[in-house]
């Protein structure tokens, strides 16, 4: 009984600790210019404040994920083209969605008629999706990433739940003020390729030039 007493009184005492920092943490931010962190970014910040949500927002976490959406190499004031999107249509992240939100439709040649690596549709169902990241994780071409946006409220959800492949775009400079380190990875792990495949290219070059050996 009274080692319960003790610990019952250091839990008070760590609660009327917690107490106290709210108030006198909340002071010294009042008086301070120092910005005021995302959640789970800055774990220095402490005491509780209130955020004026939506004069006042908090800047998401790089890892929180919401809806998926297509990269395309460009600027975020150029439209996407199909000459700049990365999505092949390979269909992999269709497959690996575990509420089966997404169907593409695969493009083919005008002239031709024939499939090319490309999609012509490509929609997802918003209300479907769970947010778990799989189409992104598991595609090969690093055309699906997962986006911040979560303010997605409507009064009907038959077309502006529906979202189509010229709602699901961003580019590429979208994503790298997003997600920074997500994308510097990204940029080391092409560069990385790129300089293994152009030591290749001049190895073989060199060994091509190389006369072959005559028998003694």
């Amino acid at each position: 009984m009274r080692i319960y007493g003790i610990e019952l009184l250091r839990g008070l005492t760590i609660t009327l600790g917690h107490f106290v920092t709210s108030y006198t943490a909340g002071l010294r931010r009042t008086f301070s210019n120092r910005q005021r962190g995302a959640f789970r970014q800055n774990p220095s910040d402490k005491g509780v404040f209130t955020v004026q949500y939506p004069e006042e927002r908090l800047k998401p976490p790089e890892r929180f994920r919401v809806l998926p959406v297509l990269i395309y190499d460009g600027k975020e004031e150029e439209k996407w083209k199909t000459e700049t999107e990365r999505c092949t249509a390979c269909g992999i992240c269709a497959k690996v969605c575990p509420p089966q939100c997404i169907w593409i439709v695969q493009g083919k040649d005008a002239s031709t008629g024939k499939p090319v690596a490309k999609a012509s549709e490509f929609f997802i169902d918003v209300d479907v999706c769970m947010n778990c990241g799989f189409c992104a994780e598991f595609c090969p071409f690093d055309a699906i990433k997962m986006d911040h946006k979560f303010e997605l409220g409507s009064g009907e959800r038959d077309k502006s739940h529906i979202f189509d492949i010229d709602k699901l775009h961003v580019s590429t400079e979208y994503y790298a003020q997003t997600h920074p380190k997500a994308w510097g990875e990204e940029q080391a792990r092409n560069k990385a390729a790129a300089d293994k495949k152009a030591a290749a290219a001049a190895a073989a070059a060199l060994a091509a030039k190389k006369p072959p050996e005559t028998a003694p």
